[in-house]
């Protein structure tokens, strides 16, 4: 069942050429923008997620959401965010939505500080560390066009990339309607 005004969104699956644009910078604060994010929300929420991009939803709106309760972050959501600092270094297990099934240790900033605005357009600043800082640096990458497996190493590449293959037959399926 779909709410009035939400949009009717789905999870977009690599290669979807969405995931490979750079979004524009939200100018509209409006019903629209935040329809969007609690749409945006739902869906990360039904795909066990803890946070997820416009363009992954196929929208290439420079919009971001997260929320992971367990480690005290309430759901966020974040327009035109900007990583303004960052510290430190860590490897963690690093897994996306549009990729299932796929994870890889990558390297990433262990603090940031991201300055970004709010769906009322008010600008807000947060300072982030762990699995927080890697998954709004993990969303932001989404909202410049790049994509976790651009920082795999040469063989991370060549480990994933059956999977990777068999996303990219489905994806043509998908696109021919079979």
């Amino acid at each position: 069942m779909t709410t009035p005004g939400r949009p009717e969104l789905s999870l977009v699956l690599y290669p979807d050429p969405v995931l490979r644009r750079k979004t524009p910078t939200v100018t509209v604060f409006d019903g629209n923008l935040r329809s969007l994010a609690e749409a945006m929300f739902e869906i990360m929420t039904a795909e066990r997620g803890i946070g997820l991009a416009a363009p992954q939803v196929g929208r290439s709106v420079r919009l971001l959401v997260a929320a992971f309760e367990e480690e005290g972050v309430p759901p966020t959501a974040l327009v035109n965010p900007k990583l303004v600092s960052s510290s430190g270094s860590v490897v963690m297990t690093e897994g996306c939505l549009s990729f299932p099934g796929i994870f890889a240790e990558l390297r990433r900033a262990e603090s940031i500080r991201v300055e970004a605005q709010d769906l009322d357009g008010e600008k807000i600043s947060i300072e982030a560390d762990g699995l927080y800082a890697r998954v709004l640096l993990h969303e932001m990458d989404h909202l410049d066009g790049r994509l976790f497996i651009d920082l795999f190493s040469h063989a991370q590449r060549i480990r994933t990339r059956p999977a990777l293959r068999e996303l990219e037959k489905a994806w043509e399926r998908r696109k021919k309607g079979v």
